[in-house]
C-alpha cells in the first residue's frame, strides 16, 4: 500500500464536504458532486480512507489509550509535556481533554471518508470487481474504527451516510450492542469480496483474512468463543499466516509484510506533505529529539520469564531499551534517557530518517498471527477444550524461545538456553486462562491493545492492575466521549 498512500496526496480533506457546515457550495477543485465520477476518483478516495488508519500526525493517539491507560507505561516524557496524556493515565481527566477529542474527531473523519465511498462508489462506472473489492475496503476500515472507538467511548453514534444534512451529521448514541452489530456486518460483507492477498505494489490492503482476524476479535470481546473459532478458521484457509522465524522482524522496515503480517498499517517516508509514522518522534529519547513518551514500568519488566540461570525472554529486549543493552542504532542504552529508566523500541527505526524525526517508514502492525494463535488459545479455554488450547499457545512461546536458533545478535546464539519459555502444560481452565493473559501480555506489548484486554477480562482484573490509579472499572470502564462533541452535536443529552 506505499503507492496507495502517495494517491492519498491529491485529495482528501476535500472529501470530507463543506455539506458538513455550509450552504454554499464548495469553490475548490474536487467536491462531492465533482469528484466521484471515476476509477481513479474511487481508488483516490479509498486511499484517503486509509490515511487516516496511519500515524501521520499527532492526531492518531491510539497508543495513549492501548498503552499508557494500561498497567504497562506512564506518560513518560518532559513532565510538563502533553499533560494531557498524564490526566488519561491517571484518570483523572475533563471532557475537554485533547486526547479525548483528537481521537474522536480523527477516526471519525475515518468514518466520514469510508461513507463517501459507500454512498457515491457504487454508482460510477468501473470494473465491477474493482469496485466491489474498494467498497469491500471500506467497509473494513469503517469497522475498524468503530471497532477502536467504541472500545474507547463505549455508546456511540452510528453514522453509516456521509454527513450530507444536519440528521445526518447530529446522530444519538446508540447501545454498545449495536454498534458490535454494525461492525460484524461490514466484516462479513468485506469478507465476501476482499481478495486473499496482493501483489508488492498493493500491500497494506485489507484482505479476507483482516476482516476474519478483527471478525474474530469482535467477537472475542463480546465473548462468543464459538463465532471467534469459525473466524479464525476462515481466516486460517484464507491466505497461508505463520509465524516469522525471529520475533523482532515484526518491527524492522526491512521485513514488514511478512507471512505474520495480517493488517499492517503503512508509511512511507520522505513525502511532502508527510507520510511517514510520528510515532518514532513520541517515543525516541531525546538526544534524537524525540519526546520519550510511552515509557515502560518496572511491573511490564517483571512480567517476562527468566531461567534460573538468568536468561530473559528474548522478547523483553525486542521490546523495551534497558540499561546493559543496545538501542535500535547499536548505541549503548542509557537509563537517564526515561524517568522509568526504559523506552520502548518497536516504533522506532534503526535509521532516522531524512528530513526530521518524526517521518519513520516503519509500519504498525494492527494484527499479527500470533496474535489471532492466543485469540484461538482463549476461545478454545473457555468454551473448555483446554487440551486443544495449549496447542496454538505453545506455538507462540516456541518461536520466542527458538529466536535463539535464528538471531545472531542474540548471546549464545546457535542453540535455545535450558528451561527457556517452556511449553505450558494443561492444568485447567483457571490456571490456563492465565496462562493466556500473560502471554498475551509479553507477546503483544506496546502494540496499542492492552488495555483493552484489561477492559475485556472484567472488573476483577481491571481494578488489581489498574489499582494504584484510582480506577475504578464503574466509573472508568469506557472514557467520557469530549466536551467538543456535546457541544456541536445536539442529539447527544449526556
Amino acid at each position: 500500500m506505499k503507492t496507495i498512500k502517495i494517491s492519498a496526496l491529491i485529495s482528501v480533506l476535500l472529501l470530507s464536504s463543506c455539506h458538513n457546515y455550509l450552504d454554499e457550495n464548495l469553490q475548490g477543485t474536487f467536491s462531492s458532486a465533482t469528484f466521484y465520477k471515476s476509477q481513479d476518483d474511487a481508488l483516490t478516495a479509498i486511499a484517503g480512507v486509509y490515511n487516516v488508519t496511519a500515524f501521520v500526525n499527532t492526531m492518531n493517539q491510539l497508543w495513549v489509550f492501548g498503552d499508557v491507560a494500561s498497567d504497562d507505561a506512564v506518560k513518560g516524557g518532559l513532565a510538563g509535556d502533553q499533560i494531557d496524556i498524564q490526566y488519561i493515565d491517571q484518570f483523572n481527566y475533563l471532557r475537554t481533554n485533547t486526547v479525548l477529542s483528537n481521537v474522536w474527531q480523527y477516526y471519525y473523519e475515518g468514518i466520514s471518508r469510508a461513507n463517501y465511498v459507500l454512498y457515491y462508489v457504487p454508482s460510477i462506472g468501473m470494473d465491477a470487481t474493482l469496485r466491489n473489492r474498494i467498497l469491500g475496503e471500506a467497509k473494513f476500515l469503517r469497522a475498524y474504527f468503530y471497532f477502536n472507538l467504541v472500545n474507547i467511548y463505549g455508546e456511540i453514534p452510528l453514522k453509516l451516510l456521509p454527513p450530507l444534512s444536519p440528521a445526518q451529521i447530529n446522530v444519538a448514541k446508540s447501545p454498545v450492542a449495536d454498534i458490535y452489530t454494525q461492525i460484524l456486518k461490514d466484516l462479513s460483507d468485506a469478507s465476501k469480496v476482499l481478495s486473499k492477498t496482493y501483489s508488492s505494489t498493493d500491500l497494506g490492503r485489507a484482505t479476507k483474512g483482516a476482516a476474519f482476524g478483527l471478525m474474530a476479535k469482535t467477537y472475542l470481546y463480546q465473548q462468543n468463543w464459538a463465532s471467534a473459532l469459525t473466524a479464525i478458521d476462515s481466516l486460517e484457509s484464507s491466505a497461508s499466516y505463520s509465524l516469522v522465524q525471529v520475533y523482532e522482524n515484526n518491527f524492522l522496515d526491512s521485513t514488514q509484510n511478512n507471512s505474520e503480517s495480517i493488517f499492517e498499517i503503512q508509511h512511507l517516508n520522505g513525502q511532502s506533505p508527510s507520510l511517514g509514522s510520528f510515532l518514532d518522534q513520541y517515543f525516541s529519547p531525546a538526544t534524537y529529539n524525540g519526546y520519550y513518551f510511552n515509557a515502560p514500568v518496572q511491573n511490564f519488566i517483571n512480567e517476562f520469564e527468566t531461567t534460573s540461570g538468568g536468561v530473559v525472554d528474548p522478547r523483553l529486549d525486542y521490546t523495551v531499551g534497558r540499561a546493559g543493552n543496545k538501542w535500535v542504532n547499536g548505541e549503548n542504552f542509557d537509563p537517564t534517557w526515561s524517568a522509568t529508566g526504559y523506552l520502548n523500541r518497536k516504533h522506532v527505526q534503526s535509521k532516522f530518517d531524512a528530513p526530521i524525526i518524526g517521518n519513520s517508514g516503519l509500519d504498525y502492525v494492527y494484527m499479527r498471527y500470533s496474535d489471532v494463535l492466543l485469540m484461538k488459545a482463549e476461545a478454545l479455554n473457555e468454551l473448555s477444550r483446554g487440551t486443544e488450547a495449549i496447542a496454538p499457545l505453545n506455538l507462540v512461546r516456541k518461536r520466542a524461545r527458538e529466536s535463539y536458533l535464528y538471531d545472531q545478535g542474540l548471546p549464545g546464539f546457535g542453540a535455545v538456553p535450558a528451561n527457556l519459555l517452556p511449553d505450558v502444560v494443561y492444568a485447567g481452565q483457571s490456571d490456563l486462562r492465565l496462562a493466556i493473559q500473560h502471554e498475551r501480555r509479553v507477546e503483544l506489548g506496546f502494540e496499542f491493545h492492552r488495555y483493552f484486554d484489561l477492559m475485556r477480562y472484567g472488573q476483577q482484573v481491571a481494578e488489581a492492575a489498574l489499582g494504584g490509579t484510582g480506577f475504578s472499572y464503574a466509573k472508568n470502564r469506557y472514557f467520557l466521549i469530549p466536551q467538543s462533541e456535546l457541544d456541536t452535536n445536539p442529539a447527544i443529552t449526556d
